[in-house]
């Protein structure tokens, strides 16, 4: 069993060796590059070209260790490279291992692999992308990169002042994160915040916050600039028919990055979003034209596995593939 997997392995390195991304220059000698080096088997042919795309594809520190010169490399790298390599996946083609489970889904992640490598190197590297793109997206997305000052609020809200100001004056006499916290848990009518010491999270001065969906009244937010860090607002705050607590723990500094400062970000941000994009086109192309005949409704049917683990192959199929990281 272990033999038919080596050879399925070597099939998709080879796969992925031949069609890398790398390519010599065949400088226009288009029959030179056709003419055949060795065959192997009854068609298989490799041929001056594949061997110069294979070899430059080598780093040179790696080049280096097949010979001291030109042609020792190549020779070298055809004797203990090429020709083994092409022998094991003949090997592995003759006992129809591409048809076979696993094998058959790791040679279709190759493909898919060598599919996303493909939009990469046409899309060209990070660098190639202008800066009057960079520009835009800087522009477009100022928010990101000039950020205001922002106070980290914790706060209790309570239904009357009265209640509000004994648990001032409470929390005064013991400024401790552990007694304000108590204090939240037993007064404050803000049950999203009062079981994590009434943190509002890192506040803007239009009261927007860190955290998702979080906003407050700018009235705590002027309160909480009135004094210092580790300091309460001498005053219970009006909020609505309420009134608050107000304590600022900390303040993060205004930032203000210029576009050249973040040029490599944005560049890398845009090269991503772009390699997805042009993925997802061809998928929904691919999908319209080739999936035909989906009944969904047979995936109700699907039984659990054998040991409840979602991940696990049901008993008598192959294992899925484990996805990789490209």
């Amino acid at each position: 069993m272990r033999r038919p997997l080596f050879f399925a392995a070597i099939l998709a390195s080879g796969m992925l060796l031949a069609r890398g991304d790398t390519r010599a220059d065949d400088g226009g000698d288009g029959v030179r590059r056709a003419q055949v080096v060795a065959t192997l088997g009854p068609t298989r042919v490799i041929t001056v070209g594949e061997l110069e795309d294979r070899i430059a594809a080598l780093p040179p520190f790696q080049r280096a260790t097949f010979g001291g010169d030109a042609g020792a490399v190549r020779r070298a790298f055809l004797d203990q490279v090429i020709v083994p390599e092409t022998l094991e996946a003949l090997g592995g083609e003759a006992e129809k291992l591409g048809e076979r489970q696993p094998t058959s889904y790791a040679l279709e992640r190759v493909r898919s692999q060598s599919v996303v490598r493909a939009i990469r190197a046409r899309l060209g590297p990070e660098s190639a992308i202008p800066m009057e793109d960079v520009e835009k997206y800087y522009d477009d997305n100022r928010a990101r990169y000039d950020t205001p000052e922002r106070l980290q609020i914790w706060r209790i809200l309570c239904k009357t002042k009265d209640e509000a100001q004994t648990v001032l004056d409470a929390a005064k006499k013991d400024p401790t994160p552990k007694q304000f916290g108590e204090l939240a848990r037993e007064h404050s009518v803000d049950k999203a915040t009062n079981l994590r010491a009434g943190n509002l999270g890192f506040i803007a001065p239009d009261g927007t916050s860190n955290e998702p969906g979080l906003r407050v009244e700018v009235s705590i937010v002027h309160a909480a600039q009135g004094v210092h860090d580790g300091q309460f607002a001498p005053a219970p705050v009006p909020e609505g028919e309420s009134y608050s607590v107000v304590w600022r723990k900390g303040t993060l500094a205004a930032t203000k990055r210029p576009v050249d400062q973040v040029a490599a970000q944005i560049r890398d941000t845009l090269w991503k979003s772009r390699v997805k994009d042009e993925s997802d086109k061809l998928t929904a192309s691919l999908r319209a034209a080739k999936v035909h005949d989906l009944d969904e409704s047979l995936l109700a049917t699907l039984g659990p596995t054998p040991s409840g683990d979602a991940g696990s192959a049901p008993r008598g199929s192959a294992a899925a593939p484990t996805a990789s990281k490209k």
